[in-house]
């Protein structure tokens, strides 16, 4: 991952479409590593993988996929705005599965270009993530903070959490190792991984996670660590500043 992330700091090569490539892998599901990303995102320790886990797996043949040569945008900069899952079964501790990762829909946004990275594992699991290469003026996730609502918990995420989640997924990304890796790259500090929000969400949500199910989130705004955020609701759930009420990320849980 470390030679990917450093070739991700080369722009993409420019071209105006996705490549029509898939990226392939078979995984075997590391019981070790498996406890190791529960007790990080906060989930109870099984044999069963929580439901964003094997989004880990196909990382790596994500950013394959988008630092290679022809691929239109450079990896780093590029904002994960949208991610949904659909599980139809888990995967098990000691499992292998294959992992594909495809690129599609490139599409208008109002603030530039976004395109899907589709991962598929078996056919357990698929993911939808939304990523979003900015052009021109304008931010892709501030919001006016709002009266937030009244939260089902509080949570401190500590300052180095992204250093620890990057340990079980392997994203390095600089904006989430340091606060001073993060400033080069415009951040006003460290920020949470995305898909570490979303599991930290699910795992306050477990009981609803059994039976095949779909979960969409929309990323809003970064968390800057070190942090206090507000979590509230269930099948329809939110993450906000607990302070200022800034909305963080939105939900939905849905049986499938």
């Amino acid at each position: 991952m470390k030679t990917l992330y450093l070739k991700a700091l080369v722009p993409g090569g420019g071209g105006e479409e996705l490549p029509d490539t898939e990226e392939t892998g078979e995984f075997e599901i590391d019981r070790d590593k498996l406890a190791a990303y529960d007790r990080v995102c906060g989930f109870a320790l099984r044999d069963e993988a929580p439901t964003t886990y094997p989004h880990i797996l196909g990382f790596p043949l994500q950013m394959k996929l988008m630092t290679s040569r022809d691929f239109p945008f450079g990896a780093i900069g590029l904002v994960h705005v949208e991610n949904r899952i659909e599980q139809r079964r888990p995967l098990e501790a000691g499992e292998t599965v294959t992992v594909k990762v495809r690129a599609t829909d490139l599409r208008d946004h109002p603030k530039g270009r976004q395109f899907d990275m589709v991962t598929e594992a078996g056919d357990a699991w698929k993911s939808w993530s939304t990523y979003l290469k900015r052009e021109g003026g304008g931010s892709s996730g501030e919001r006016e903070a709002t009266e937030p609502p009244q939260p089902n918990a509080i949570w401190d995420v500590p300052g180095d959490i992204g250093r620890q989640y990057a340990s079980v997924s392997g994203d390095i990304n600089p904006i989430h190792m340091h606060s001073l890796s993060a400033k080069l790259f415009g951040m006003p500090g460290a920020i949470a991984h995305g898909m570490w929000l979303k599991a930290r969400c699910l795992a306050a949500l477990e009981n609803l996670t059994r039976e095949p199910h779909s979960v969409q989130v929309s990323f809003k705004t970064p968390v800057v660590l070190p942090a206090k955020v507000g979590f509230s609701g269930e099948r329809d759930f939110a993450l906000h500043d607990a302070r200022k009420g800034k909305p963080h990320l939105t939900g939905e849980l849905r049986p499938l």
